[in-house]
């Protein structure tokens, strides 16, 4: 703040300084108001949207991974499918397990020119050849023109492991275009580090033979110019001139992990993309932690990936066959070397750029304002207001030159400042109260309104969720802004539902209207002018509820819910009936059982469901987890069962008098059926009308006999599993839906994982309703756990740098956690330090019931004060790396981290903490849990200890 009473003691020229710095202070440019902007949804429940591009007559187009193409049309406010691309969306291992890939459709954009050539791009993975494709075609209104499509550029690739794709795409102003590959490379093998592994056979894990070969196209941002004729041709300044052995002209960035939503800004002509990084949660000896970047190239250049990551962080040059560093194992970001026998490019690579913004899990001193969770950077535009010169609303001037880039997990917006010579300068939230989490791609279109596809909060399926928004700038009467839900969303009928618009508001404080419209297929159901009706729906079908509010000078912003009447969602419970509820220890069983009740396909208890239609899955995750990876095997076994739930209609009808699984009888078999539609996007549809309505001709004369008793969602289901049989067995089985299942660490994994227990079951719908998916998923935390992530804290410190460290200051300082079963707990043991580097006062530990001064259930040892340990690091006996300790309880999971192999990061933190150990008074049941730091001596403002972990044990360890 200026002090202003100091003007009147400066001099003259002073005092003419000082005016001029208060003149500049006062002017400087504030954002607008949050609720200038307006937030709407223009459309839900999406099947995994991928990319969008905006076409002259203001249609949206959008791809959605399986293959559809659709639009949405603002003036109808409705989705249509104008074609379905076949694509590939599934990888075969080795082993022959077949698992949902990451690709399929990926990418579209429109031709700069669409309005003269009605032309659009697509990149998709193609159906049959390990390949993914960049396509052109003609779209004539709304039909996709099948003899126009040509072909521009192939990328082979490998369908053995996940992940990564790309598939982002953006035009320059002279007609080039840029786009985004991922890697294709695994990284299962690598703890979340680089996955850099030069053994034979194992080129799918090594990352130097694609996103640091110069002689391959994956992992890259490419720069080419379309031409009409369905070729292309290199733009001057690549990265590589054309014709420079081993290398490929389209390059304009290399170095990349999975490059995402790319950009350019108009003005300085600059490259801006998100950038999704490894899962590595810790620095290591292999190298650091993982970081996901949201990146800026002002020319052609490599970006670093796999050696190098963030501001050029290193990593070791690891070998896989030994599982330990190679000697002189440091790449050197001026001069990086790729020597694998896997790599196709040159050995001397260029020099490795710095990554412009980088962000950790974890909490980022260099860039606080991100925060800290899960991440995956997405991108998104850089506003100018000269490309809206003739738009109804363009964004104001404030946000001129500044990159808008969302964050797929952490569901913020940040608009970031350059200065003059492009340099990072500053960021801050956009719409801060506002979360836009599960953002696949963000653009402006040429209204200049912000719109933001979000994908969903589940992977490799539909989600309620999913959906298109729309961001509007407003500087006039703000429309008001709403906010719609409903107690229930589907049900059996009679089904009486609550509607209610709490939250709505408008930011002039104006008089608000409301309008509750219900429709169905067969028109409008009900119109109600309350703010919160209750509505009965006596009749079966899908209800699209809008509430429409408008203010007192005629602005108006709308909602919608979809309501299903006629089905009852399944109630799932998955309960651990022995064992504890919050945490899992390794080698110690816990005994489970799963409940389903629908109340249309009837219970597991009663036998109307059986459990081969349930999926049950108890995974371990590790602490690197890949959520892509989990839910690929979640969506697995989700159609395994799936399939068995087909296999039970059809052995209930009257197909087996016709039809055998592998030999022809009156009709054909199943596996012949099922490898007739293998490629065939529109066959479960088109043979689920068959097997109602009958038919016949083309596999004989016989005629198939009618069934008009199947409901469409039925017959679905029986096609679905006929189809499976022409690929290779699903390999990810359910479990039992109850016993006995005993956890433990997998091989190779350092012990720091979670256990996360599954039942998951879809009913069989009815003849008008789809059918609907209910899960219950329960997550057994790791048994130490990290003080820094306590649910609620008085009087501690995070620091980050030099060093982590998580102190508690003064007495009665505490860290809370929120229902924690202490259910066979026996004791807690506290790893913390006291140190006189920093002057610590030492103290002990209260562990007590439901508050800081709630019942008392134990108390730790003391934790005295003690010098700094200093020396070199430890390092453990690589021998054991992987094995799990036999013995029971939370201390098998610790001894086995510490046996990881070589350095040892957690031995390192661990040098001079002493173990406070509180044995605990036996407690039932789920309990907010606190630990609360005392010493009566200690200053108020004094660190008592510095806390690094906190150990649940269900046993005392022998001394």
């Amino acid at each position: 703040m200026i002090n202003f009473s100091s003007v009147t003691r400066l001099s003259p020229l002073g005092l003419v300084m000082s005016l001029v710095a208060i003149t500049t202070y006062a002017q400087l440019p504030s954002p607008p108001d949050e609720n200038r902007f307006t937030k709407s949804i223009l459309t839900e429940k999406l099947d995994e949207p991928m990319e969008m591009t905006f076409l002259p007559d203001k249609r949206i187009l959008f791809v959605e991974r399986k293959g559809n193409l659709k639009t949405y049309d603002p003036r109808t406010k409705e989705v249509s499918i104008l074609a379905t691309i076949p694509v590939n969306t599934k990888y075969t291992n080795r082993q022959g397990q077949v698992r949902e890939a990451e690709e399929g459709l990926m990418g579209l954009i429109a031709d700069p020119n669409y309005a003269k050539n009605n032309w659009i791009y697509m990149y998709y993975a193609d159906l049959s050849e390990k390949k993914h494709v960049l396509a052109r075609w003609e779209l004539k209104g709304d039909e996709l023109v099948d003899a126009s499509k040509k072909v521009i550029l192939e990328v082979p690739t490998q369908r053995e492991e996940c992940c990564h794709t790309g598939g982002g795409m953006v035009f320059d102003k002279a007609g080039n275009l840029y786009l985004t590959t991922g890697n294709n490379t695994s990284n299962s093998n690598s703890d979340g580090y680089a996955p850099i592994d030069e053994r034979p056979n194992q080129s799918t894990w090594d990352d130097q033979r694609g996103a640091a070969s110069t002689n391959d196209l994956r992992g890259k941002i490419l720069r080419i110019k379309p031409q009409a004729d369905g070729t292309y041709t290199i733009p001057e300044g690549n990265l590589f001139p054309k014709g420079t052995p081993k290398t490929r002209p389209e390059i304009y960035t290399m170095g990349h992990r999975n490059p995402w939503r790319p950009t350019l800004d108009s003005k300085t002509g600059y490259l801006y993309w998100g950038e999704v990084g490894p899962d590595a949660s810790k620095d290591s000896e292999r190298g650091p932690r993982g970081y996901d970047e949201l990146n800026q190239a002002k020319r052609p250049g490599f970006f670093g990936w796999p050696y190098f990551i963030g501001d050029n962080k290193i990593y070791g040059d690891w070998d896989f066959e030994t599982n330990k560093l190679r000697a002189d194992s440091k790449f050197d970001p001026a001069k990086p070397i790729n020597d694998s026998p896997n790599n196709t490019g040159l050995r001397e690579l260029p020099p490795a750029q710095k990554a412009f913004i980088w962000y950790p899990y974890a909490n980022s001193p260099e860039f606080p304002l991100v925060g800290s969770s899960g991440r995956s950077a997405t991108g998104g535009p850089v506003f100018r207001k000269a490309d809206f010169k003739n738009a109804p609303r363009p964004f104001p001037d404030y946000y001129e030159g500044k990159w808008l880039a969302v964050d797929f997990m952490r569901g913020w917006i940040m608009a970031i400042t350059m200065d003059d010579k492009g340099d990072y300068k500053s960021m801050e939230r956009f719409m801060p109260s506002e979360n836009f989490s599960s953002a696949i791609d963000m653009d402006f279109s040429p209204d200049g309104d912000l719109y933001v596809l979000e994908y969903g909060s589940a992977w490799f399926r539909g989600n309620d969720n999913a959906r298109l928004v729309k961001v509007e700038y407003n500087a006039g009467n703000r429309p008001p802004i709403v906010q719609a839900s409903a107690d229930r969303k589907a049900g059996a009928i009679p089904f009486k539902v609550a509607f209610s618009s709490e939250g709505t508001k408008d930011a002039d404080n104006d008089a608000l209207k409301y309008e509750w419209k219900i429709t169905s297929k067969t028109g409008i159901f009900k119109t109600l002018a309350d703010a919160n009706p209750n509505v009965t729906f006596d009749k079966p079908g899908i209800y699209k509820a809008v509430l429409t509010v408008t203010d007192a000078k005629g602005a108006k912003n709308s909602r919608s819910i979809e309501i299903k009447a006629g089905n009852e969602a399944p109630e799932v419970v998955f309960e651990v009936t022995k064992g504890n509820k919050s945490f899992f220890f390794p080698n110690e069983p816990i005994e489970y059982q799963v409940k389903v009740n629908d109340k249309e396909d009837g219970s597991l208890e009663n036998g109307k469901i059986s459990p081969n239609q349930v999926a049950v899955n108890l995974d371990y995750m590790p602490d690197t987890f890949d959520p892509i990876e989990i839910a690929a095997n979640y969506r697995t076994t989700d159609a395994s069962v799936r399939f068995n739930t087909g296999y039970k209609l059809i052995s209930a009808s009257d197909c087996k008098s016709c039809h055998i699984i592998d030999k022809k009888s009156v009709g054909p078999s199943y596996r012949d059926i099922a490898q007739k539609y293998k490629s065939d996007a529109g066959a479960v549809e088109k043979l689920a009308q068959k097997v109602i309505a009958g038919g016949g001709g083309v596999w004989g004369d016989h005629a198939m006999s009618a069934h008009p008793q199947i409901s469409t969602n039925d017959a679905a289901a029986m096609v679905k599993y006929i189809l499976s049989l022409g690929e290779k067995p699903l390999q990810a089985q359910s479990f039992s839906t109850k016993g006995s299942h005993t956890p433990n660490v997998p091989q190779g994994q350092n012990g720091r994982g979670s256990y996360v227990l599954r039942a998951a079951y879809t009913d069989q719908g009815t003849k008008l309703l789809s059918p609907l998916m209910s899960e219950e998923i329960l997550h057994l935390r790791n048994p130490s756990l990290d003080p820094a992530k306590a649910d609620k804290t008085k009087g501690s410190e995070l620091l980050i740098t030099p060093s982590k460290s998580f102190n508690l200051i003064g007495t009665d300082s505490y860290i809370a956690y929120n229902r924690l079963d202490l259910t066979g707990i026996k004791q807690i043991e506290i790893l913390a330090q006291a140190t006189t580097r920093v002057g610590a006062a030492g103290g002990i530990i209260e562990i007590r019931l439901g508050s800081p001064t709630g019942k008392l259930i134990g108390k730790s040892t003391p934790v005295v004060v003690k010098d700094p340990v200093m020396g070199p690091p430890p390092t453990t006996n690589n021998s054991t790396a992987g094995g799990v300790n036999a013995q029971a309880g939370g201390n098998a999971q610790r001894r086995q981290g510490q046996a990881a192999g070589g350095f040892d990061m957690n031995a390192m933190v661990r040098r001079g903490a002493q173990q406070a150990v509180a044995k605990i008074e036996a407690t039932e049941g789920f309990q907010d849990v606190y630990f609360v730091f005392k010493n009566p001596d200690a200053a108020s403002n004094q660190i008592l200890m510095s806390v690094i972990a906190i150990q649940f044990q269900n046993s005392i360890p022998a001394q």
